[in-house]
């Protein structure tokens, strides 16, 4: 038992290793760095469809790495709006490590990137250890899921920053419960923020996409140069 903790100890301390060099290089180009992950089937990909089709209208360079375990179909979705789509295949691991970012990150122009979204493979448990660079995590919570993943799955909601709140139009035919689960998020991280999203109804993606853009703005008034 104490040499596979020791084992587990040096793969993250490396990935760390990693992911601070990523970090350093993104902020060095002012690439704001996001971290989508959820359980299967909760919708990121769905999200990140509706957020490229936005962005297609703006003058913000964005490309999307995408993690799956087996197939390429998340990528070839996501192809489709025109900005660079990367799948990352990881062969039966259930998270993307910052190593399979790093190597990704070689075939993309970072320096004119101004969003790099990371669709991490679908898992609550394994992603939320490992950094991979990233400005922010994003937890996305399907409300067709239970409402006691914040308390069940506390990891991955203790390190996020954001919490989306998705598939809200399904409410009234579900037992979850809004506030049960914002509840448990906060318990579990007071900072937590909390935007509600749907694909194909109201609320839409507008709260999220206003909040893509304040992380923008904090991230590039923090990369400016000091007034002398």
């Amino acid at each position: 038992m104490t040499q596979r903790v020791e084992v587990r100890e040096g793969v993250l301390k490396e990935n760390d290793r990693i992911a601070a060099e990523l970090r350093d290089h993104l902020t060095a180009n002012l690439t704001l760095c996001l971290n989508l992950i959820s359980s299967p089937g909760a919708g990121k990909t769905s999200i990140l469809e509706g957020t490229l089709e936005a962005l297609r209208a703006t003058p913000l360079c964005a490309a999307v790495l995408t993690g799956d375990i087996q197939t390429e179909r998340d990528a070839d979705r996501l192809k489709r709006y025109g900005f660079p789509a990367l799948q990352i295949t990881t062969g039966g691991t259930c998270h993307l490590d910052a190593s399979m970012v790093r190597r990704s990150l070689a075939s993309l122009p970072p320096g004119d990137l101004d969003i790099l979204f990371i669709e991490n493979v679908g898992n609550l448990v394994c992603p939320a250890s490992y950094d991979l660079g990233e400005d922010a995590k994003v937890v996305v919570l399907s409300v067709a899921e239970g409402d006691d993943k914040p308390l069940k799955y506390p990891g991955v909601f203790r390190r996020a920053r954001l919490m989306l709140l998705h598939k809200i139009d399904l409410l009234p035919y579900t037992r979850f419960s809004r506030d049960a689960a914002v509840a448990d998020a906060r318990r579990v991280n007071p900072e937590i923020e909390v935007v509600e999203t749907s694909c194909f109804a109201e609320p839409g993606l507008g709260a999220w996409l206003q909040w893509i853009e304040r992380q923008l703005t904090v991230k590039r008034e923090a990369g400016r140069p000091a007034r002398v």
